[in-house]
């Protein structure tokens, strides 16, 4: 796993990913930092704010399994994770949201929506792949078989009904004959009228800091001052235009947990319980971040 170092604005090499062997930092809070364009703002300003940490950047499903084994003390990891780990503590009022299209979730069906029977989940997904599910069975009665598209796989070697495609790559163009494109953002706002929120602040029990929530604050208020600088520096990273990415991040995203935020998150969390994709978790853990 690659560390953030120094400058608030680094090489596209600061952000690689390697193996595991910088978690073992014990001496260090450890903080994951989610790989996508989406969490830019949220961890810029981090090595200035908190140069006694070390920050590791990596997809969200990893980055939500390396906090479970305690590789990491706390994580921006995918919003689901509070349901599966109960005894896990929202850190921060600093998340990655949506309130309507949110451009960097989408399912590519082949067919259309009521029809679909096998689908395709990216591998780094956790909080998308629940929404889909709830999205399909709610709607359309759903269940599908699922499988799991690798980061490194093309949605082209998958010959399911539909893909669902989360972070940078989602973004980009998808050649393919689709039926139907959704953007989960969208969908969601269209059916409850709420926000999405797809990533927190999270910590592991009895890994939180008093300092934690005042350092992702203010990393989260200076990072969103920096859209424009963002933009130009990931959009060769990425792959995608500078102004699409200004766009992206200045009107597709809100970075701060308020009540609606928490609405939508109740709502998401009595959801993913009544369709048994958990069993625990509730609104609670997210009250006083």
């Amino acid at each position: 796993m690659g560390r953030v170092r120094n400058s608030p604005f680094r090489s596209p090499q600061d952000f690689i990913v390697s193996d595991e062997s910088s978690f073992a930092v014990p001496s260090r809070c450890r903080i994951g930092a989610v790989s996508y364009l989406n969490s830019k703002p949220l961890i810029v300003e981090l090595p200035r704010l908190a140069p006694e940490a070390t920050v590791i950047v990596d997809l969200p499903s990893r980055l939500a399994d390396a906090l479970a084994a305690g590789r990491l003390d706390v994580a921006l990891v995918p919003s689901i994770e509070l349901l599966h780990h109960p005894d896990y503590k929202v850190v921060s009022d600093a998340c990655v949201s949506c309130e309507g299209p949110v451009r960097s979730v989408k399912l590519f069906s082949r067919v259309p929506p009521a029809e679909i029977r096998t689908l395709s989940l990216d591998e780094g997904s956790r909080t998308s792949a629940a929404l889909v599910k709830i999205l399909l069975r709610e709607q359309y009665g759903l269940t599908p078989e699922f499988e799991m598209l690798p980061i490194g796989a093309s949605h082209e070697s998958r010959k399911t009904d539909a893909v669902l495609l989360i972070g940078d790559r989602a973004m980009r163009a998808v050649d393919g004959p689709f039926e139907t494109v959704w953007d989960l953002g969208e969908q969601w706002a269209a059916w409850t009228g709420l926000p999405f929120v797809f990533a927190m602040w999270i910590a592991r029990p009895g890994a939180d800091r008093p300092w934690l929530d005042e350092t992702f604050a203010a990393a989260r208020d200076a990072g969103v001052e920096c859209f424009e600088q963002i933009a130009r520096r990931e959009s060769p990273v990425v792959g995608i235009s500078e102004d699409f990415c200004l766009s992206y991040l200045r009107d597709n995203l809100t970075f701060r947990l308020g009540p609606r935020q928490r609405q939508g998150l109740a709502r998401f969390f009595e959801l993913a319980r009544g369709l048994g994709l958990t069993t625990s978790g509730t609104i609670q853990q997210i009250d006083n971040p």
